[in-house]
């Protein structure tokens, strides 16, 4: 008997992924080509539709140590990520076609994977199901789970434009990393002076927005990672200059000091001629994105070869509805996995298809829950999914803070977060060493 997985994002890929390894037949459901959400674009499976960036790789960060857990458990997403990075000084950037044409590319030589190009709309009531539809679950499936379930939430999320390199003034930019990291010429950086950023501020808080139906940009359930520039803007003339425009750790060669701002351009393909603006997440009318935008010296002359847009995220109220094995409370034989679970981030999404297909197979295999403990990332925000406050329940991103203390108190924080990987790492190790692992 194969075992069911709708949606072949990154979660749906990974747990099709880890549940054929193992030699189970699999049943992967993804209605594109011929149904899109709003955000979508390519045929191609696991298609990255805010940033290029799966955030930082050291090991002693909470968004490395993620990583490097998914590693050692044979990750497909890790695999393919690894093979398509760009530069981007510490974190690891992918080329996003590259990247998702390579996953797509595994999944369908899979031999014990079939593709079915459908719409799902309704909860197989038969069979192991893992249903990974995303944060833009289509409508008929998304009205099917909110009754299971009994309710959802949701908030909204952004995405940031992309401009052609060969459209740049870079008289008016600099390559560099921030004190010196990566290669030295991971970003663009394209600094104002004081002037210019008072006027750009002055223009992108009065600056046109698209309309949200019945939805307030300033509401708090506006993901804070995501936060559009323009509203972050509105908590003070310098909130952004100590956030997305920050200039520390960096010197403009033209002028031999430190820029009043700069906003940074990550490169979004390996051939490097395409770039995002890091952290510019909009919610602004195309139009005035151009305007505004432009105001930037560097980008007077921008192409965009794409504008930044916002849209609607949904996730389950996960503590009322899940198992820290991603199986719901109602029926052990049907899973979530990704974002709609709770977890925030293209890796935590991840991770949860990389658990969710573990234990579905375990399921099949007539085997016990696959659980790590809550001194590694994943094991954390397994536990969070499942143990979070049901009352105020909001997605969780990687951090050091959801981690158990050590039991030595250190008080330098570089060498408390090396220890704190140390202790992941070798508990995942030990693990896999008893035989718990399918």
């Amino acid at each position: 008997m194969s075992i069911n997985v709708i949606g072949a994002g990154l979660a749906g890929c990974e747990a099709a992924y880890q549940i054929a390894k193992r030699g189970i037949n699999v049943k992967l459901y993804e209605m594109k080509p011929q149904k899109k959400s709003p955000a979508h674009h390519s045929d191609n499976f696991c298609e990255l539709v805010c940033s290029n960036s799966l955030k930082a790789n050291r090991v002693e960060s909470a968004a490395g140590l993620l990583k490097e857990e998914m590693r050692k458990l044979d990750s497909l997403i890790m695999q393919c990520a690894d093979l398509c990075t760009v530069p981007a000084g510490g974190a690891l950037a992918v080329d996003r076609d590259l990247f998702s044409a390579m996953v797509t590319e595994k999944i369908r030589n899979n031999k014990n994977i079939e593709i079915i190009s459908e719409e799902v709309t309704k909860i197989p009531q038969n069979g192991i199901t893992v249903i990974a539809t995303g944060p833009l679950t289509s409508e008929a499936l998304s009205s099917e789970i909110t009754s299971f379930c009994g309710g959802a939430l949701s908030f909204f999320d952004a995405a940031a434009p992309i401009v052609t390199f060969e459209s740049l003034s870079m008289d008016s930019a600099f390559f560099a990393s921030r004190y010196g990291k990566g290669d030295g010429d991971d970003y663009i950086n394209c600094p104002l002076n004081k002037e210019e950023y008072e006027a750009f501020y002055n223009e992108l808080v009065q600056a046109e927005r698209a309309p949200l139906h019945d939805f307030d940009v300033n509401n708090p359930k506006v993901y804070e990672g995501c936060m559009p520039v323009e509203v972050l803007a509105g908590r003070g003339i310098d909130t952004l200059r100590f956030g997305p425009m920050k200039p520390v750790g960096l010197t403009d060669p033209n002028t031999g000091h430190r820029p009043w701002a700069v906003v940074q351009l990550r490169k979004e393909n390996t051939v490097g001629s395409l770039y995002n603006l890091v952290g510019f997440q909009t919610n602004l009318k195309f139009s005035e994105q151009k305007r505004v935008f432009g105001m930037i010296p560097a980008l007077k002359n921008a192409e965009f070869m794409r504008y930044g847009v916002m849209h609607r995220n949904t996730f389950l109220d996960s503590p009322n509805v899940l198992n820290a094995d991603f199986s719901t409370k109602k029926r052990n034989d049907l899973f979530f996995a990704g974002q709609i679970t709770g977890v925030e981030g293209y890796i935590e999404s991840t991770s949860s298809g990389l658990m969710t297909g573990i234990n579905a197979a375990h399921l099949h295999e007539g085997r016990k829950a696959f659980i790590l403990p809550v001194t590694t990332m994943i094991g954390s925000l397994s536990n969070y999914i499942a143990q979070g406050s049901a009352a105020k329940f909001q997605p969780m991103g990687a951090n050091l803070g959801i981690l158990p203390s050590l039991d030595e108190q250190i008080r330098d924080k570089k060498i408390r977060a090396e220890k704190i990987a140390e202790r992941s790492l070798r508990d995942i190790e030990e693990i896999m060493k008893k035989g718990e692992l399918l």
